[in-house]
């Protein structure tokens, strides 16, 4: 019997292997409620191949800015579709997220000039 079957359940280091997340990594996202984990036999933990979805879904939304907490609260759709890019549940969240990063942006942006006049004057220039 093949052991690689999608009924097989992974083990944290085939889990890892599979979306390239650390081990430590997944530990974390199933201590905190975004994964399903069983334990086998041995106390190891065992995961569905559909966690392989779930990571890889995982760190896209951190790589975007969201905390786990944010993450944890979006509906399962979010979750369970890799490359999910929105559920309707999830819109007014995503937005308010680019917002903050425009913000960020945009006071990143007033620093650098900032830092760019101050360089070619010589001078720390007056607050704006």
């Amino acid at each position: 019997m093949n052991k690689n079957t999608p009924q097989t359940p992974l083990n944290i280091g085939r889990l890892a292997s599979e979306t390239g997340a650390s081990v430590r990594s997944i530990r974390y996202y199933d201590e905190h409620g975004l994964l399903t984990s069983v334990r086998a036999c041995n106390g190891y933990r065992a995961f569905p191949w559909a966690a392989v979805a779930q990571v890889r879904q995982i760190q896209r939304m951190i790589a975007t800015g969201f905390t786990l907490a944010e993450i944890r609260a979006f509906p399962d759709c979010m979750l369970m579709i890799e490359g999910a890019s929105s559920c309707p549940e999830t819109t007014e969240v995503q937005r308010k997220r680019l917002n903050s990063i425009e913000r960020q942006i945009a006071d990143l942006e007033r620093r650098r000039a900032r830092l760019l006049k101050t360089l070619a004057e010589g001078a720390v220039p007056p607050l704006d």
